[in-house]
């Protein structure tokens, strides 16, 4: 599996951001999947936009840290480990939120159920040493 440079991922991040607020289509992206999340940068303190697949669970949204199975989790996730506070962007709603990883019996149940729902995970955690993080995404 090859992995886009930073350069290009940075690119697109953009561009994605910038149509999913504009509210028109995002080519290659289902838009009802897709949220965009702050985080606060755990070493400059600079907010960072990241858009990202999510996963309703109630009144709860999930998202994956699986960075393409890449050794290492992705920069927003490390970020909201030093700051759990986001601001949560989806559909046409913007709201501040609390994202912390789910553990033990309740990662594991949701993070089968992730991986029944979108088996392309399953590819992502076969290529990676590391545990994936399932993160609950709670209304603040």
């Amino acid at each position: 599996m090859s992995r886009p440079d930073t350069s290009d991922m940075a690119e697109i991040n953009r561009r994605t951001i910038e149509q999913f607020r504009a509210g028109g289509e995002i080519p290659g992206m289902q838009r009802d999947r897709l949220v965009l999340v702050t985080t606060t940068g755990r070493r400059t303190g600079q907010r960072r936009t990241t858009p990202m697949m999510f996963h309703p669970d109630g009144d709860r949204l999930l998202l994956i840290a699986s960075n393409m199975g890449a050794p290492r989790h992705p920069e927003w996730y490390r970020n909201l480990e030093a700051d759990p506070h986001v601001t949560v962007e989806v559909g046409a709603e913007t709201y501040e939120a609390t994202a912390v990883p789910a553990t033990g019996a309740e990662r594991e149940r949701l993070w089968s159920t992730l991986k029944e729902a979108y088996p392309f995970f399953a590819d992502h955690e076969a290529a990676t040493d590391r545990v994936i993080p399932v993160v609950v995404v709670t209304r603040a």
